[in-house]
């Protein structure tokens, strides 16, 4: 599914389909301060719920929003930092392939996860969007390039904007209606954004489609040895009985709801620095999961905290997916990325925290 969700995404950017996304949240808030830092959030979030993977959320809007915000005079590394971390909300909103591994492993219902997932991953974007603008503030902005680039879209005019991305913003109407109504696997409506870009936009003509496959093997083929690696590190962690030492011992030492609760965060966000998401997923919730029923957790707020934690795996070194696709994309170091996104980690762990102990922030919706 990977693969093709990375593919999906050059399409999409490609395809202009992430820029028209982009251009439509920027007509509205461009023009504020940190407003196109914060479009690029929200054009993140958005893409979410058309691949439903950070990995490819990073690629299709990393792709076509760094060098334009580099243009415009914003500084290149805070630039790749904040889409890498944003990428991370592809796994939140639904729909999400660590979601229906989740379904899987525990029995809880898909599609109530995927509503429990939609408040969670607009809070994180909302407060990562606070910490733009608290950025922009501190260190300025070029307003004669944003106010001239904003001023080219008004131009343009709402209706002729908001036409060109009409398609774009329906696209994840198509792929959530084909999911729920049985119609596509998310893997396979990703086909929608090809279809889209070479069809409908047709900005991607056929001669192109080679190159399109060509960048997608370069980007996932680094990925595919990162991955390879921690599923055979997560084999390795199940034949010692890792997950079980780690259940025995948290029962053993811990009684508290708040303070289980804060060392199985722990202990996922250690996780996802190791080990993929879904073996993850896979091998702790069948360990994880009875500890925080008998403590009268609800299932489906227990999936919303795990993944969230496990997202938050995609930033983190030295397995962090999304800033290995964000160095591809920009060619800065890895490392670097990874001090940059320091803050905006920060505001990540502080949504994790008021989902973990929030139930209804999850469950508002079902």
């Amino acid at each position: 599914a990977v693969p093709m969700f990375i593919l999906s995404g050059i399409i999409m950017a490609r395809g202009g389909i992430s820029k028209r996304l982009f251009d439509l949240f920027s007509f509205f808030i461009g023009k504020r301060t940190a407003g196109l830092p914060c479009a690029a959030v929200i054009t993140c979030l958005f893409y979410g719920a058309i691949s439903g993977s950070g990995i490819a959320t990073v690629a299709a809007v990393g792709s076509m929003t760094i060098p334009m915000l580099v243009e415009l005079g914003y500084d290149k590394k805070f630039c790749t930092a904040l889409v890498a971390v944003a990428g991370s909300l592809g796994v939140i909103i639904p729909p999400s392939i660590p979601f229906i591994m989740y379904g899987m492993a525990s029995g809880a219902s898909v599609s109530d996860i995927f509503l429990a997932g939609i408040v969670p991953g607009v809070l994180i974007g909302l407060l990562l969007m606070v910490y733009a603008v608290f950025y922009c503030k501190k260190h300025g902005e070029d307003k004669e390039k944003i106010n001239a680039k904003i001023d080219a879209l008004h131009e343009q005019g709402l209706w002729k904007v908001f036409k060109s991305s009409f398609f774009a913003v329906l696209s994840p109407v198509i792929i959530l209606g084909c999911i729920y109504s049985g119609v596509a696997s998310p893997t396979e409506a990703a086909v929608i954004s090809l279809i889209v870009s070479i069809f409908i936009y047709k900005s991607l003509p056929i001669k192109k489609v080679y190159d399109v496959f060509v960048e997608a093997v370069r980007t996932y083929a680094p990925i595919l040895f990162i991955l390879a690696a921690s599923i055979a590190f997560s084999r390795v962690l199940t034949l010692m009985q890792v997950p079980q030492l780690i259940s025995g011992w948290i029962l053993a030492h811990f009684t508290s709801k708040v303070v289980v609760l804060i060392v199985i965060n722990l202990v996922l966000l250690l996780v996802g620095m190791v080990m993929d998401t879904t073996p993850a997923i896979l091998i702790l919730t069948p360990i994880l999961l009875p500890i925080v029923e008998g403590f009268g957790m609800n299932p489906i707020h227990f999936g919303v905290m795990m993944v969230v934690n496990l997202a938050i795996g995609f930033v983190t070194p030295p397995i962090g997916v999304n800033l290995f696709v964000a160095s591809s994309l920009t060619d800065i170091p890895v490392v670097d990325i990874a001090k940059r996104a320091m803050p905006l980690i920060g505001f990540f762990l502080i949504a994790l925290l008021l989902i973990t102990f929030i139930p209804q922030i999850s469950l508002c919706l079902l």
